[in-house]
């Protein structure tokens, strides 16, 4: 079973805005830390995509492929996937000029690509999301953009959310329909998301996601078209704000900005202080009419926990319920639900944890990254309320 590596071993992170050759994780000797994976991710220097000038707002953009660098078999059909171009993202953003000259001076960073959705591990968000804290330690960048393979952009993204410790911008993209096609959204997408990054107004949002002209946080966020332009949605909380050409307007913020400023703002899950793995593994479960026990004890042989996909308020069926039972001193169990809506939340007495409204694929990533800070449940539980289903409280400086 995995047992938490929160001991702040001794490692740094070889990746510098000039001259970046590999993401190397060494310990005080220069040499990989004992017992540590060799790092297989690499990471090349950011290339300028114009020539830079004074005054303007310096993005970075992580190349981590997805539909966005994809060519379709002819300029009508999205359906099927043909090469991706050459040059990938640093195509696309060269495109945009001479436009984006007006709105900031753009980098572009090809790292250890998301890619085809399908092909995603954790060690490729450890990966990125590394490679974006690294830029972000930058003085002189103001914010990272980031593509990806929409399939599971909105994991990339709050995985992103929660490890990433700068509270510079974050900004998510990806496109619905390959380049080339005549319904190609990837440069509206990634001008848009270069717009808000440089603009600065989501500072301490953690990381956002946007894509047709509307941005979400990343906690809430969810796909729910495989071809449609208006695919992601904020869930019952809706879209935190728009792009509408040079107007950006922000209609909501994630309740984490009030701590803005403060050691507060930033989570536990400090990817600096882990190698990829260190990462528990986490799998969920569906429940559906006469599930049998086999699906839990399944899926929970080498598991470090497991998040339920129960109906309702999160039911699971009798058969799960009583195979939970008897796995529930070895692994972690998180009960979220396949039902939109309010969610599932915690009982004082039981072993299970509520997810809130995190959806199951969401739960996983933060159960996912709480095991692998601490072994202590009660800790875990709470990191699911204060930092899941963190909310506005004004409470401390109310009178």
């Amino acid at each position: 079973m995995h047992h938490s590596r929160f001991t702040k071993p001794s490692l740094a992170f070889a990746i510098a805005v000039t001259g970046i050759s590999a993401i190397a994780l060494t310990g005080c000797s220069g040499a990989p830390a004992a017992g540590a994976p060799e790092p297989t991710a690499t990471a090349s220097a950011p290339t300028p995509a114009g020539t830079p000038s004074a005054g303007l707002p310096n993005i970075v953009v992580v190349d981590a492929g997805g539909t966005l660098t994809s060519t379709a078999e002819d300029r009508i059909s999205y359906q099927h996937y043909s090469d991706d171009i050459e040059g990938g993202v640093l195509t696309i953003v060269e495109d945009l000029y001479p436009e984006l000259a007006a709105i900031a001076n753009v980098s572009v960073v090809p790292t250890a690509s998301l890619g085809w959705s399908a092909a995603v591990t954790d060690e490729t968000l450890y990966t990125v999301s590394r490679v974006i804290d690294e830029q972000l330690t930058n003085p002189d960048v103001d914010g990272v953009v980031v593509t990806g393979g929409t399939n599971v952009l909105e994991e990339d993204a709050y995985f992103f959310d929660l490890t990433v410790q700068s509270d510079k911008p974050v900004v998510v993209t990806g496109a619905m329909h390959q380049y080339g096609t005549f319904t190609y959204d990837g440069y509206t997408n990634v001008f848009s998301s270069i717009r808000l990054a440089a603009s600065g107004k989501t500072t301490c949002y953690g990381t956002v996601v946007l894509l047709n002209d509307q941005f979400f946080a990343a906690r809430d966020v969810t796909k729910t078209d495989g071809y449609r332009m208006d695919t992601f949605v904020g869930g019952a909380y809706g879209a935190l704000g728009v792009v509408n050409e040079s107007v950006i307007r922000t209609m909501r913020a994630p309740a984490r900005v009030i701590d803005c400023g403060t050691e507060r703002w930033a989570t536990p899950f400090d990817l600096s202080h882990i190698t990829a793995a260190d990462l528990a593994s986490v799998e969920i479960v569906g429940s559906y009419v006469d599930a049998s026990s086999a699906t839990i004890s399944g899926s929970a042989e080498g598991a470090d926990g497991l998040v339920t996909a129960g109906h309702g308020p999160g039911s699971v069926s009798l058969a799960q319920s009583e195979a939970l039972e008897a796995i529930a001193d070895d692994v972690v169990v998180v009960s979220a639900t396949r039902t939109s809506g309010e969610g599932t939340y915690n009982t004082p007495d039981a072993d299970t944890i509520g997810a809130g409204d995190l959806l199951p694929q969401k739960a996983r990533l933060l159960l996912q990254l709480a095991l692998t800070f601490t072994d202590d449940r009660t800790q875990i539980k709470d990191w699911f309320t204060s930092i899941g289903e963190r909310q506005f409280d004004f409470s401390s400086s109310a009178g």
